[in-house]
């Protein structure tokens, strides 16, 4: 491992050491972890399967809009 400082709030240090003795975690620990998931969340593959997991999800869904419809009106006005 490669040690590093940061700097953080002392409201972000009290929240940190009351989750460190809540979890059993060393603060060390939960950064780390922390840092995995942040990094995890932005990774292009995790990405693309969250857009796969939501695809088709508004299908069935009657309460919206006919989007194609406006398109096509937004599409003429603008051509105009």
């Amino acid at each position: 491992m490669i040690r590093t400082q940061v700097y953080i709030t002392e409201q972000e240090r009290k929240q940190l050491g009351k989750l460190s003795r809540q979890s059993g975690k060393s603060q060390s620990e939960l950064i780390r972890e922390a840092i995995d998931f942040f990094c995890q969340s932005f990774s292009s593959e995790n990405r693309l399967n969250l857009l796969r997991s939501a695809r088709g999800i508004w299908k069935d869904r009657t309460d919206l809009s006919d989007f194609q419809k406006i398109r096509q009106e937004l599409d003429r006005d603008f051509e105009e």
